[in-house]
């Protein structure tokens, strides 16, 4: 009898594991449902350091654009791992209504970041771009598509080889 009891155990965690995942990625799909594919929007403007951006300027390499919100804890922490990444790679961060230039300008002194940010006090470059949810990244090639999205948490490592493999995919 102990047997049969262990196995309706282990079946019942296997039906909750399988409940849970399969709301996982129901969430992940809503999340996503109005994520732009294909080629990348238009996204331009001043950077909160004064020097104006253009991502059609970043054309020929790949391109991280990351969408977050300085309310957002999820954000908080993926920062370390963005900035590391602006040191080496193209990065450009959309700050999503998180304020006005000079709330940010504080956040980012506060928590010691220096990546590029482009303020989206109104979210309409997060609309044009289909996001109602950060972080969202999205990973941008050489001719200005975009080859990879992600939304929520993702590490250093999964961006960094991400940027790698969209350097070399051809178009």
């Amino acid at each position: 009898m102990s047997n049969s009891t262990g196995w309706r155990k282990w079946s019942r965690r296997g039906i909750e594991v399988l409940v849970i995942l399969a709301l996982f990625f129901a969430l992940r799909v809503w999340q996503q449902r109005d994520i732009v594919t294909g080629p990348a929007p238009r996204l331009e403007g001043i950077l909160l350091d004064g020097q104006p951006f253009s991502l059609a300027a970043l054309r020929g390499k790949p391109v991280l654009v990351h969408f977050w919100a300085t309310w957002c804890a999820i954000c908080a922490l993926e920062e370390k791992s963005i900035d590391a990444l602006a040191k080496h790679y193209s990065v450009i961060t959309v700050a999503m209504q998180s304020g006005s230039d000079f709330e940010v300008t504080s956040h980012l002194r506060e928590k010691g970041l220096a990546f590029p940010v482009l303020n989206d006090p109104d979210g309409s470059h997060a609309n044009d771009w289909g996001v109602s949810a950060v972080p969202a990244s999205f990973v941008i090639d050489a001719s200005g598509r975009i080859r990879f999205t992600e939304v929520g948490f993702t590490s250093g490592i999964g961006l960094r080889i991400r940027l790698w493999v969209a350097g070399f995919e051809l178009s």
